[in-house]
């Protein structure tokens, strides 16, 4: 797929991976959906993107939310949504039991509803819609980008619903690609290591140099846009489909 034919929905696009994917296809040609909280910096992103970028305030674990932006979306380009990339996500720190007790059961429900349902969300709806459009060259209709973590495979001491959630989004990429394959929409995931997004950003200096030597090579925090580049080739590159890609430089992270 080419990103001049692409109407991309990037969910979490007011900071981070989200953020980088959206400007990278924007300036590939793309026209793209500003998807994050009515409170993100989400519209003057779009502002500054300018011609073929828009803000839909959105809880992607709302299905009213996620309709109404892909309404906007075909409202102002004149087709629907066609590709999906899923980074928004919320995480929390917690053991499964301390001295003051057990991990808060909402809390945990609250990240894989979050993580996995709103990404979930997000796509059923695309994807129903998609399935009634005219498929472009090669009977392609869409793609489908979701974000994991290295998390999903070597989650650390107080991550149980961080990783949960990773894991599932890891477990659900095959199934959904097969129950899409029909229509011509692809399905990939993308498992990224440490970057440097504002979580990690906000750290010292001197932590986030000792994360960047726990990368084998580069011993560097990743940059968004190189997220947002592998965002890209999934776009175009019509074989990849229903594959987990993990993006860490050869990172296994330990224990703690």
């Amino acid at each position: 797929m080419k990103l001049q034919d692409v109407v991309a929905l990037v969910t979490g696009s007011a900071s981070g991976l989200g953020r980088a994917t959206a400007e990278r296809l924007h300036r590939g040609g793309a026209k793209v959906v500003i998807c994050d909280l009515p409170q993100s910096q989400g519209a003057e992103i779009a502002k500054a993107l300018g011609e073929g970028a828009l803000f839909a305030p959105t809880d992607v674990t709302s299905e009213a939310d996620v309709t109404a932006a892909l309404d906007a979306g075909k409202a102002a380009f004149g087709r629907d949504v066609n590709v999906v990339v899923n980074c928004a996500g919320i995480a929390v720190a917690a053991r499964t039991v301390t001295r003051k007790g057990p991990h808060d059961l909402g809390q945990f429900l609250k990240v894989l509803n979050v993580n996995v349902g709103g990404s979930f969300n997000t796509m059923r709806l695309a994807a129903a819609r998609l399935s009634e459009t005219e498929a472009l060259a090669g009977g392609e209709r869409g793609v489908f980008i979701n974000t994991a973590s290295v998390a999903a495979y070597d989650g650390q001491i107080g991550q149980a619903a961080y990783s949960a959630s990773k894991g599932a989004i890891v477990g659900m990429t095959l199934p959904i690609a097969r129950d899409l394959a029909g229509f011509g929409i692809r399905v990939c995931t993308i498992a990224p290591g440490l970057f440097r997004t504002p979580m990690l950003a906000g750290l010292p200096e001197q932590v986030q140099n000792e994360l960047s030597k726990m990368v084998p090579f580069p011993s560097r925090l990743g940059d968004p846009d190189e997220y947002g580049h592998l965002a890209q080739h999934i776009i175009e590159n019509a074989m990849l489909n229903g594959e987990v890609i993990r993006l860490d430089g050869a990172l296994r992270m330990p224990p703690k």
